[in-house]
C-alpha cells in the first residue's frame, strides 16, 4: 500500500513503481542505481541542467532522486525543427561531459542492448517518454539503463523516438528533422554517414530483446512483448532500413 504522503508516478515500462514523495521520486534500488546516483552527480556539478539531482537511498532501501515537475514529451506536440536542435545540443553536452567522467570506482551498468563498441558513457533511452518538459526547462528521467555505448548510438536512438522515424511515416518529412537534430549535436561528416545505420542497429537491437525475451521469458522484456511493443520496434527497424539513404543524403547535404 502506497503511503499517503506519497504518490504514484504514471509510465514507465521496467521499473516497478515509481512515486513521488515532495519534490523528490522513489524509485527500487537497483545493481547500476549506485553508478547512476554517481553519474548524475558528476553531470550537475558540472552544470548539466538536463539531468536530475540524486540523493543516494531513503530508508526503505529506494532511489532518491530530484522530482522534475512538467509534462512528459510524449503527451506533448512533436518537437519543432528548432527544438530538435536544442535536443541535439543538450545530448552533444552530455557526451562531451561523460567522455570525460571518470568514476571514483569499477561501475555497475544495466545495458539492455548493448553497442558494438564502447566510446563513453550513454543515457541508452532518450526518448519522449524521459524526457519532463516545463516551460524552457528539460529534463531527461530514467537513467537505470545508462551505460557504455557510442555517440550515434545514442543519437540515433532519441532520432528513432524525436524525429520521429516509426512505421507509417515520410521519409522526405523525416529528412530536415533529423538533419536539425544531427545540427544541433554538431555531428561531423563521419558521423554524419554513421548516423543512419546507427538508428537502424538501436532500434532492430530493441526489437530482437523483445523477442529474446518473449522466447526465454525473461523479465521484463517479455512481459512487453506480451503487451505488443515488438509490434513497434520490428516496422520501425523495417522503415529506418528502407529508408535510411533518403535521410544520409540529406545529411550530407551542404
Amino acid at each position: 500500500m502506497t503511503p499517503p504522503d506519497e504518490e504514484v508516478l504514471e509510465g514507465g515500462n521496467v521499473a516497478d513503481q515509481v512515486v513521488r514523495a515532495g519534490r523528490t521520486v522513489r524509485k527500487p534500488w537497483r545493481p547500476s542505481s549506485g553508478s547512476v546516483a554517481a553519474l548524475l552527480r558528476y553531470l550537475r556539478d558540472h552544470g548539466y541542467a538536463y539531468a536530475p539531482d540524486a540523493f543516494g537511498r531513503d530508508g526503505r532501501g529506494r532511489q532518491v532522486l530530484g522530482y522534475a515537475p512538467g509534462t512528459v514529451a510524449d503527451r506533448m506536440d512533436p518537437l519543432t525543427p528548432r527544438e530538435l536542435h536544442r535536443l541535439g545540443a543538450a545530448v552533444r553536452r552530455l557526451h562531451d561531459l561523460t567522455a570525460a567522467y571518470r568514476p571514483d570506482r569499477e561501475p555497475v551498468w544495466e545495458v539492455a542492448v548493448p553497442h558494438e563498441r564502447e566510446e563513453l558513457v550513454c543515457h541508452n533511452d532518450l526518448a519522449p517518454w524521459n524526457l519532463v518538459r516545463d516551460g524552457d526547462t528539460w529534463t531527461f528521467i530514467d537513467w537505470d539503463g545508462a551505460g557504455p555505448g557510442t555517440r550515434m548510438g545514442d543519437l540515433g536512438y532519441a532520432a528513432h523516438g524525436f524525429v520521429p522515424l516509426h512505421a507509417g511515416g515520410d521519409p522526405e518529412r523525416d529528412a530536415p528533422r533529423l538533419r536539425a537534430l544531427a545540427d544541433g549535436y554538431g555531428c561531423d561528416r563521419a558521423q554524419r554517414r554513421e548516423l543512419p545505420d546507427a538508428v537502424l542497429r538501436r532500434v532492430r537491437g530493441m526489437y530482437d530483446l523483445l523477442v529474446e525475451g518473449a522466447r526465454t521469458g525473461r523479465q521484463p522484456w517479455a512481459r512487453l512483448h506480451a503487451q505488443g511493443h515488438a509490434d513497434h520496434w520490428g516496422p520501425a527497424a523495417e522503415y529506418v532500413a528502407r529508408h535510411r539513404r533518403v535521410w544520409l543524403a540529406a545529411l550530407l547535404a551542404p
